[in-house]
């Protein structure tokens, strides 16, 4: 399923900057403050009724760049996607005109049902096919290549026979959509499942890398005595994610990066010091690879 995808709108929309997600409760004081933020990224579910909502982020997008993050186009269903749902993401992305539009490597319907969670794939051949065919469905829809973001997982399939890595590399590399690194996903799984994190970095497509993000995350301890990360998105980015950050930015170069915070949101301020902390690196490795090429 080797594929022409549509048109590239990533990098070119979003500046390779940091950029915070934008949530209710931030609305108006962005509409009034205009604070210095990069872009805002929103959750594409969140504005596909009526209401307030739609209105803000029309107001909003006058003044700055945004992205649409989807949880809901369950790129994994083996029944496929919900037409009417798709359909209703094509009018927000005609209104928004969006930088990026992004989605997750999961599933969430089943039997026409919603499942109020990002629930992992088996990593098999006929489950890539799967991802392929709907991934393609949504960027024909939409016509526009999509970013798909790797998931934070706390179980594995007995019969997964692929790779988490290999097989988001696959679906990039078969459909020609791009890829959303979450870095602070990869930490958590790579802590859950016993993986190398740094190894899951080198093992993506730079070429197919066109936004990261990164979120907080917490520590479980379970009653036999191990203990679980959470991506709960509650807190300020850990420091083995800024270092696992630090290696992204190595790998891939300037990227879009957003700072997810959804639980306990914050004061925009904090918001603000963790997408400075993000600029600051994404500075800083530039800067080492202009002395790297200039030697």
């Amino acid at each position: 399923m080797d594929s022409h995808a549509p048109p590239l709108r990533t990098r070119d929309s979003i500046p390779a900057k940091a950029g915070v997600g934008l949530r209710f409760r931030h609305h108006q004081e962005v509409l009034e403050a205009r604070p210095a933020a990069a872009w805002f990224e929103v959750h594409t579910e969140n504005y596909l009724g009526g209401g307030s909502a739609p209105a803000c982020l029309d107001a909003i997008r006058r003044d700055y760049p945004v992205s649409l993050h989807g949880t809901g186009l369950s790129l994994g269903s083996a029944e496929g996607l919900d037409p009417a749902h798709l359909a209703r993401v094509r009018e927000l992305v005609k209104r928004a005109e969006p930088g990026l539009v992004s989605e997750h490597l999961s599933f969430s319907v089943a039997a026409g049902n919603y499942l109020a969670d990002l629930l992992p794939l088996p990593l098999t051949e006929e489950a890539l096919g799967i991802v392929c065919r709907n991934v393609a469905q949504v960027q024909d829809h939409l016509n526009r290549r999509i970013l798909v973001e790797n998931p934070s997982t706390y179980l594995q399939f007995r019969h997964s026979i692929i790779p988490e890595w290999e097989f988001l590399a696959q679906v990039a590399k078969r459909t020609g959509c791009g890829i959303l690194c979450d870095v602070n996903n990869i930490y958590v799984s790579a802590c859950n499942h016993g993986w190398r994190a740094s190894a899951y970095l080198a093992a993506l497509p730079p070429e197919a890398v066109g936004e990261i993000h990164l979120a907080g995350h917490s520590l479980r301890r379970l009653d036999d005595a191990r203990t679980l990360l959470i991506d709960d998105h509650g807190s300020r980015v850990a420091p083995e994610v800024w270092a696992l950050y630090a290696e992204a930015l190595a790998l891939f170069g300037r990227v879009p990066t957003l700072i997810e915070w959804d639980t306990d949101v914050p004061p925009m301020a904090v918001l603000l010091e963790e997408a400075a902390h993000a600029a600051a690196l994404i500075d800083e490795a530039e800067s080492e690879n202009g002395h790297a090429l200039a030697a």
